[in-house]
């Protein structure tokens, strides 16, 4: 008899799995439903209960650049069962060097088309509407009034747009998280989880509190940003570019790090 604590199952088919405790021996004894077998690890972490309200939950995530990316990415592998994503931007090679659907090979297809066929691959259960929108000032009660949603990633990288989405949010009192700028840093410990009126060192998240209080919007919502000093040396003013008046350095693990954090801040409150 195998012992209860750890033990191992060498089937052809799995290769090498080990159980562990009480929980591991209900897999093996009564068989992992394949179509669940994926997220076995995180049902072991996280507990059935708190899977099962992931699978219940409805995400929107509005913007799918070097953070949304990311966040859809942990999302989607975390079990989210509805999914909501909204980008309308296409891969340019400068994408490349920090968002995961850009490669060379990808150049020129829309980002919310790449990542609902990578999202799907990973979860093919999940229910996932894809709009390929630019969320403009005017569009955000729309949005907002298409599903009741359990949470919201706010990943824009414009600044008007995302004040309305802000302020849209607060208002109806939706559960959300939104990430400020992580371009010209490159320090990923600084890297915080925090409160809109305390993020500093960020000039995104000073131009937004400016404009809120300008619409007496509360900024006691939660935010990830960078206390890094931006490097000024990074930061280039452009014209022409669309919804840009500047380009900006940016390095592969920044913004991943960032997504990651976004999403664990949706998946906690969503377990909770």
């Amino acid at each position: 008899m195998k012992p209860l604590g750890v033990f191992f199952d060498l089937h052809p088919t799995h290769i090498y799995k080990v159980y562990v405790g009480w929980q591991g021996l209900f897999y093996y004894l009564c068989g992992m439903n394949e179509e669940r077998e994926w997220q076995s690890r995180t049902e072991l972490l996280l507990g059935s209960e708190q899977l099962e309200k992931l699978r219940g939950s409805h995400v929107l995530l509005v913007g799918l650049g070097g953070v949304g990316g990311y966040a859809a990415e942990m999302l989607a592998r975390t079990g989210i069962g509805k999914l909501t994503i909204v980008d309308s931007d296409s891969v340019h090679s400068s994408n490349i060097n920090r968002q995961l659907i850009a490669l060379h090979s990808t150049i020129g297809r829309g980002k919310a088309e790449l990542w609902s066929e990578r999202i799907r691959d990973i979860n093919p259960d999940i229910d996932l509407e894809v709009r390929v929108q630019f969320v403009r000032d005017e569009d955000t009660f729309e949005l907002l009034d298409a599903a009741p949603y359990s949470f919201v990633i706010d990943a824009i990288d414009t600044l008007s747009p995302k004040v309305h989405l802000i302020k849209a949010l607060v208002e109806r009192e939706i559960p959300f998280v939104s990430v400020m700028g992580t371009g010209a840093k490159l320090d990923p410990r600084q890297l915080k989880i925090g409160r809109m009126d305390k993020a500093k060192n960020c000039p995104l998240a000073r131009m937004i509190r400016k404009r809120l209080r300008r619409l007496e919007v509360s900024l006691k919502f939660p935010v990830v940003y960078s206390e890094e000093l931006p490097h000024e040396h990074a930061i280039v003013v452009t014209e022409g570019e669309q919804n840009k008046k500047s380009i900006t350095g940016t390095i592969a693990y920044n913004p991943a790090v960032a997504g990651c954090y976004a999403a664990y801040v949706a998946i906690d409150h969503l377990i909770k």
